[in-house]
């Protein structure tokens, strides 16, 4: 990665978006003011902006990175993805408060889950580059995905409108979509060719993900200007959960169900549908096909430790 930056300045503006709702920040009622205190303690000026159900995130970050160098996401995968989209392309960098449950992003850039330690990597201001994922027009920092993850979204926000937990409905939504093992049908355009399957799903990375061993779903570099294509053409619903098994215990690649294909673009069309769910970076959005993928080599901006 490359990466530059000394001490963040003082008169640096550093703008931060906070979740108050995302995983870890949910049980503290009072994290605005402690952030506010960490990035004082760490010498910078901080604006914490809380965020409302309903806001356009991208359209605020986009707005902050006119007159913000450092423009911060405090929450989980869904927050840095919007945050990010508004950024992408501007002078602004990204810093991110890993406040999520999962938090794949900052992990994969070995930024700090520890809140202070990660007010202090902003502070440091060590900038990186790294690539984002584009399906038409929108940004994706992690992945995107079609078949069984929008569906298990889906309907796990309907048990939670139900009054189910957030772990208990992921659980139950998975077993349901599973179990129904309904399959999508594409065709995948590469360089001009395309290649029809029927898969339980279909994800495109930005950059490669480790589909082996206890790093499963990790990625090493997100700097290598390349998307990662992936999909199990020869699987159905119902045996996600044996290759995820497989996978954990090393035997994915000899196992030869995926399919996977470094390329910088592609386009999937679908037989039936006009519009799609489509999960970007976790959230669930409709699309029109057909869906354009691209990779945005350098795009972004992000303060992270030296690598």
């Amino acid at each position: 990665m490359h990466t530059s930056g000394s001490l963040v300045k003082e008169r640096e503006k550093v703008t931060v978006f906070l979740n108050a709702s995302a995983g870890t920040a949910s049980n503290h009622p009072h994290m605005a003011g402690e952030l506010d205190d960490l990035f004082a303690a760490a010498g910078c000026h901080a604006t914490i902006k809380s965020l409302r159900d309903g806001e356009d995130v991208n359209r605020l970050a986009r707005d902050a990175s006119a007159d913000a160098s450092i423009v911060v996401a405090a929450g989980g995968d869904g927050t840095v993805s919007a945050v990010a989209g508004g950024i992408v392309g501007s002078r602004a960098a990204l810093g991110v408060l890993p406040l999520g449950t999962l938090n794949h992003f900052a992990k994969d850039l070995q930024i700090p889950l520890n809140l202070r330690q990660a007010v202090e990597v902003i502070a440091a201001g060590q900038r990186t580059r790294v690539d984002v994922g584009e399906v038409n027009g929108r940004v994706f920092v992690n992945n995107s995905s079609i078949g069984v993850y929008p569906d298990i979204v889906q309907e796990r926000d309907v048990l939670r409108r139900q009054g189910h937990a957030k772990w208990p409905a992921m659980a139950i939504a998975t077993l349901r979509v599973l179990r129904r093992s309904l399959d999508v049908k594409v065709g995948v355009e590469v360089d001009g060719r395309q290649t029809n399957w029927q898969t339980p799903f279909v994800l495109v990375g930005n950059n490669e993900y480790v589909v082996d061993g206890i790093r499963l779903g990790s990625r090493a570099r997100i700097d290598q200007g390349t998307l990662f294509l992936y999909l199990a053409p020869l699987a159905r619903g119902s045996d996600l959960p044996a290759l995820v098994a497989r996978a954990l215990i090393g035997r994915t690649m000899t196992s030869h169900a995926f399919e996977i294909a470094p390329t910088p673009e592609l386009t999937i069309h679908t037989r039936t549908t006009r519009m799609i769910r489509v999960a970007i970076d976790g959230e669930v959005v409709q699309l029109t096909t057909p869906l354009r993928y691209r990779t945005r080599p350098g795009a972004l901006h992000v303060l992270a430790p030296p690598p």
